[in-house]
């Protein structure tokens, strides 16, 4: 009975409702700015909140996070700008389809599949949180440097065309992302004793330039060319669409549950893993993935969101944060006399419920903000070029230096920018760089890490691949992604078929 008047909270105190509103609100708005992420956001409301009370604090964070990841999916379908990293994948065939005017049943499609992903992320949370948790807490350094390298591997699901050229990008991005101050040692790699580049390069400098300055720079092309028309009549999605890709979305909730409940990881890796899954067991997609495959928009934006409710597992479980954001609700926990963690579950058995209710209406609201906005949207690609451009280059400076409020990150993102707009029109895709920065230092540290707990055998890291068993099944996965992207394999697929 507890339990219910728990879970019950924040639907009996209008107060409370409003907050999340308000968050879930905001948080569309911010995630859908490149730059505004939802980590800085909720850092910035916990020097507002310190002194709210506990339950109004966490309504409002856990609105902006829900809204937040949801809202990043708007420009990388609009813009072909991923307001935030778990939206790379979504720009990927959201784009073409707004080139084709169907942004609104795009938009339409992700919102109501970003409601299904998030409600599935948090029934497991309600229901499975200590099985995943303890799941979760078995991953050892080598695990991790396993699932960066099987992220690594899926550039062959973002490389649309040359394969080799999808390498070339996702291993420049690995190389970006060493850029600074070595995570162990603290040494400087490929600095130049600049001091600009002691601290790294922002990831999110190099999405934001060559994701939206080359497109801005493309767009120059055909400054002239009439606005596309946007078809908005099929805003929401049929029954027949949502019974049609039930089944995908299914799976790749799957996905981001479990991506999302690894501490460090979250909705970025998790969509793209996801976007490969789809390549993989999509047999006849309605068109190519790359050009605007409603697969391509139906797994990334279920699995990020199922990530939600992963992330908060660990948190709420062990007081481990699955990603940036609850990390930061943690320490938010803490200044509010709360001790995330197994004594938690125990001691304060409402917190959790709260938290599963507060969740599940922030899902509710994204649905209801998600489907009323898409039409203001689908304007935004109607608009003449003369406007997007200038448009989109004033999102990118803004995005840019709102990370650090540093101009040294606008001067990166504007040479990244030009460096993209060569890549495209060479044919290297852009998405395997993204991918590669942001994996770069979860495969760096933990391969030091493993190697270092083994005292530097490789004989004695391998018998620890090969006698745990989700390290081996990890191993396994890797050498079957390696060997399905090889050229010879459809080949030797079809001449197995022939026996």
């Amino acid at each position: 009975m507890d339990t219910l008047l728990a879970f019950l909270t924040i639907f009996t105190h209008p107060q409370l409702l409003m907050l999340v509103a308000l968050g879930t609100f905001a948080g569309i708005y911010i995630g859908a700015i490149p730059g505004l992420s939802v980590t800085m956001a909720v850092s910035i409301l916990i020097s507002f909140t310190f002194s709210w009370d506990v339950y109004p604090a966490l309504s409002l964070m856990v609105g902006i996070y829900m809204g937040g990841v949801y809202g990043g999916s708007r420009t990388a379908i609009l813009l072909n700008i991923p307001g935030a990293p778990s939206a790379i994948a979504t720009a990927l065939d959201g784009y073409p389809m707004a080139q084709r005017g169907e942004a609104g049943q795009a938009i339409g499609v992700t919102t109501v599949m970003s409601f299904f992903g998030g409600l599935i992320g948090i029934i497991t949370l309600a229901v499975a949180a200590p099985l995943v948790s303890d799941f979760a807490l078995g991953f050892q350094p080598r695990d991790y440097m396993l699932l960066a390298i099987i992220g690594i591997l899926l550039v062959g699901s973002l490389s649309t065309g040359s394969l080799v050229k999808g390498i070339f990008s996702g291993a420049l991005g690995i190389a970006l992302g060493a850029v600074g101050r070595d995570p162990l040692t603290f040494a400087e790699r490929f600095t130049f004793d600049l001091p600009m580049m002691q601290s790294g390069i922002s990831f999110i400098a190099v999405m934001i330039g060559m994701f939206g300055v080359s497109e801005a720079l493309l767009q120059l092309h055909n400054v002239n060319l009439p606005a596309v028309k946007q078809k908005i009549t099929k805003v929401v999605p049929s029954f027949s669409t949502i019974w049609k890709y039930l089944p995908l979305s299914l799976q790749t909730s799957t996905i981001g549950v479990i991506i999302g409940a690894l501490p460090g990881t979250g909705g970025d890796i998790a969509a793209l893993m996801a976007y490969d899954h789809a390549k993989r067991v999509t047999k006849n997609p309605e068109e190519e993935f790359g050009n605007g495959a409603m697969e391509g928009l139906v797994a990334p934006e279920t699995a990020n969101n199922a990530a939600v409710g992963g992330a908060f597992i660990p948190m709420m479980t062990l007081g481990i944060p699955g990603d940036a954001v609850t990390a930061i609700m943690i320490g938010a926990l803490y200044i509010h006399g709360l001790n995330p963690g197994p004594m938690l579950m125990i001691d304060k058995p409402d917190m959790f419920w709260f938290i599963v209710g507060a969740l599940v209406t922030a899902n509710f609201f994204m649905l209801l903000f998600g489907m009323t906005g898409i039409r203001v949207f689908a304007k935004i690609v109607e608009m003449p070029r003369s406007v997007i451009i200038p448009l989109i280059m004033l999102l990118s400076i803004v995005g840019a230096y709102a990370v650090n409020n540093s101009i040294n990150d606008v001067y990166w993102m504007l040479g990244f920018g030009v460096f993209g707009y060569f890549m495209r029109l060479y044919g290297y895709p852009l998405g395997p760089v993204i991918l590669g920065v942001i994996l770069s230092r979860l495969l760096d540290e933990n391969w030091r890490r493993a190697i270092i707990s083994e005292r530097e055998d490789l004989g004695r890291f391998f018998e620890g691949i090969i006698s745990s068993p989700l390290s081996l099944t990890l191993f396994v996965a890797v050498l079957f992604i390696f060997f399905s992207q090889t050229p010879f394999w459809p080949k030797l697929k079809a001449r197995l078929r022939r026996r």
